[in-house]
């Protein structure tokens, strides 16, 4: 069930899909952020739900960064798996903007669910119109969610709404829920087409 969090006096910077993650973690829960960056969002969390938030990640400065901000985090490479982890350690097991990043997503995503009693996956959405045309133009996209240019980028797996749909359904994944938006606001009609940032809450089908 949503909290409906009403988030109010926090100084720490906001990107567009902090609120509606947080809608989606429970006050006082214990939280795993994967691919954490520097902390922002467990900071966020921290100061907005009083989580107990662990993080993490795999680059130098982003971790020091996590030291400085107070972040607890583990430095760890994602595609390593979570096996220090045990089953249904956190409430909450979240990858934010990471999983067109990952070499092994059909491991990690599953990892998570053993780990989390529920899990917050986001992504950019590939199948947004903005891109389609940047590809019919013949370029890859460049965009806010899309950042970087075909030879520097981080991302392996790009993929649709229509595509992680299907994955959820392959893996008898059950959505709980699931928010598409674009520059902030809500897409409710064509998001496979009109939106530019998916966010699902999932749990394994069963628990």
């Amino acid at each position: 069930m949503q909290n409906n969090v009403i988030i109010t006096n926090t100084n720490a910077p906001m990107r567009q899909d902090f609120a509606i993650i947080a809608n989606w973690v429970k006050p006082k829960g214990k939280v795993l952020d994967l691919g954490c960056g520097d902390g922002t969002l467990l900071k966020y969390l921290r100061e907005s739900l009083s989580v107990k938030g662990y993080g993490v990640e795999k680059d130098d400065v982003n971790w020091l960064a996590c030291l400085q901000n107070g972040t607890n985090v583990i430095q760890m490479d994602l595609e390593d798996g979570l096996s220090g982890f045990e089953d249904q350690s956190f409430d909450t097991v979240i990858l934010s903007q990471t999983l067109q990043a990952m070499h092994n997503t059909e491991e990690i995503v599953l990892e998570m669910l053993r780990v989390g009693r529920e899990i917050i996956v986001t992504f950019p959405n590939f199948g947004y119109w903005r891109n389609r045309i940047q590809i019919l133009t013949g370029n890859m996209p460049v965009s806010k969610t899309l950042p970087y240019q075909w030879y520097d980028t981080p991302n392996v797996h790009l993929c649709t709404i229509k595509d992680f749909d299907n994955f959820c359904n392959n893996y008898k994944i059950e959505v709980l829920e699931r928010k598409v938006i674009t520059d902030g606001s809500d897409v409710s009609i064509m998001p496979n087409f009109l939106g530019n940032l998916a966010m699902y809450r999932l749990k394994a089908s069963g628990k």
